[in-house]
């Protein structure tokens, strides 16, 4: 017979033990997460402090750097800038020497060279009375000329100049028949003397018909523009905003009888000028 032994007795385990066996199965499972999250929360404060948030900006700082914004714009030139830069050598201002009774009178008009030759398009009446024609180039070069055509019907000329500059800027003749009212129209000249001067409008009507003596004589066809025009303006290009000649400079609107102008100007179509200077129908 086995001797007596007694029965072991179950005790509870203790509660601490077990804790902490639990601390240390958590330690061992999310480390890793913790060291991360603490890795990247030192890594913000290093941020943070190695570069620092720009301070916020003011109303005087906006309004400052919108001024600066708009200070360093550059806008793109205008269509007649560009226009004046490219009829300007090509402009010719005429002076006139007329024998009118007892004392000579002078007269100043304005053309355009159309040609390699250095033909000169202008007004027939700027020329028509001259003993005298006197032509000064944009580069000052001065000269003489005679009239090499004409077309009084069309109050068109053609000067050929007695020599020629160095160098000759043929003007580019356009298509007035590719217009329409309201577009962009300029004309240059030498209005009341002012050499090269520009001004600016757009086309107003085609196909008008005004007079041109006591005689019943009249000027068809021509293109209406509301581009300031003055006397001094006559044989003057009109251009279109490509810097191209569309007409001849004839007239102005004189419902008081006044040499000045009061917002209508007349232009013989180049269609129609230029066939005195040999330019081709088109």
């Amino acid at each position: 017979m086995a001797p007596w032994q007694p029965e072991p007795i179950n005790q509870p385990p203790n509660k601490w033990v077990a804790r902490w066996q639990t601390a240390q199965l958590w330690l061992r499972r999310g480390w890793p997460f913790a060291a991360t999250a603490l890795f990247t929360l030192l890594s913000l404060q290093l941020y943070t402090i190695l570069y620092p948030p720009p301070a916020p900006l003011t109303t005087t700082d906006v309004d400052t750097q919108i001024h600066e914004i708009i200070a360093s714009a550059t806008l793109p030139p205008a269509y007649s800038t560009q226009v004046y830069q490219i009829i300007l050598p090509s402009l010719v201002f005429i002076q006139t020497k007329q024998a009118g009774g007892e004392e000579e009178g002078f007269g100043v008009g304005s053309g355009v060279v159309v040609n390699d030759g250095g033909d000169i398009l202008t007004a027939y009446h700027v020329v028509a009375d001259a003993v005298e024609i006197e032509l000064i180039y944009a580069d000052g070069t001065h000269t003489g000329a005679i009239i090499a055509a004409s077309e009084p019907a069309n109050d068109i000329a053609v000067l050929q100049p007695t020599s020629t500059p160095g160098l000759i800027v043929p003007a580019v003749l356009g298509n007035p028949n590719a217009m329409r009212v309201g577009d962009q129209a300029f004309a240059v000249g030498n209005p009341l003397g002012l050499a090269g001067s520009m001004s600016a409008g757009v086309i107003s009507g085609f196909d008008r018909s005004i007079p041109i003596d006591d005689e019943g004589g009249r000027l068809e066809g021509l293109i209406q523009f509301d581009a300031a025009v003055n006397p001094g303006n006559s044989g003057g290009p009109l251009l279109n905003r490509a810097g191209q000649v569309v007409g001849i400079v004839t007239a102005l609107a004189n419902p008081d009888n006044e040499r000045s102008f009061t917002g209508i100007g007349f232009a013989v179509p180049i269609t129609t000028a230029g066939g005195a200077a040999g330019a081709p129908q088109y």
